[in-house]
């Protein structure tokens, strides 16, 4: 992938997680975004609130650490951009922080327990996230790997994956969030 293709996904994430839009990234962001994802049917289960928080804990610490280079403790948005391209997708950091969010999410979002989301779970997850529910249909499509009319936990770990880390523009995980030219 072009680095102008990784910026704009990081660009879209931090538009996302900006969540009072005052163009930096606070501890109060993440806590917030932390609220809106356990916000959603299926978050009140303890087990997966408290894994979910945890890990978004782990990666404002490694953004704040590795990223306020003013130390005034906030992320800018090329702080934001620099430092996931250095340290938050390194692979133990990617771990620790991103997927361990993508897999306590993935549990609260399936609300069915079956191992996988539906469509109705699907759209739930979009429109509970503030995202733009225009573009669901063509991100599940894509997102459906195998075509079972389902997401399994391991097409949504591929996806989150192919959102931080793949090299390939078309990759289906880039539609996690919308198409890559809709902000979030």
């Amino acid at each position: 992938m072009s680095d102008s293709a990784k910026t704009r996904k990081f660009n879209i994430l931090f538009d996302w997680f900006d969540q009072n839009q005052d163009r930096y990234l606070t501890h109060d962001d993440f806590q917030q975004m932390a609220g809106l994802f356990t916000g959603l049917p299926g978050g009140d289960n303890p087990e997966n609130s408290q894994a979910l928080r945890e890990a978004f804990e782990k990666w404002w610490s490694l953004l704040l650490d590795s990223g306020d280079a003013d130390a005034d403790g906030r992320i800018g948005r090329e702080e934001f951009i620099s430092v996931m391209k250095s340290s938050v997708t390194a692979p133990g950091n990617f771990e620790d922080a991103v997927i361990r969010i993508a897999d306590a999410f993935m549990r609260i979002v399936d609300t069915t327990g079956d191992g996988s989301l539906d469509f109705d779970e699907y759209v739930r997850m979009y429109d509970g996230l503030g995202i733009d529910p225009t573009h669901s249909s063509d991100a599940f499509r894509r997102l459906d790997l195998d075509g079972d009319g389902k997401i399994s936990y391991e097409e949504f770990r591929a996806a989150i994956t192919e959102l931080y880390l793949s090299d390939d523009e078309n990759a289906p995980g880039n539609w996690l969030l919308g198409p890559m030219g809709q902000p979030a």
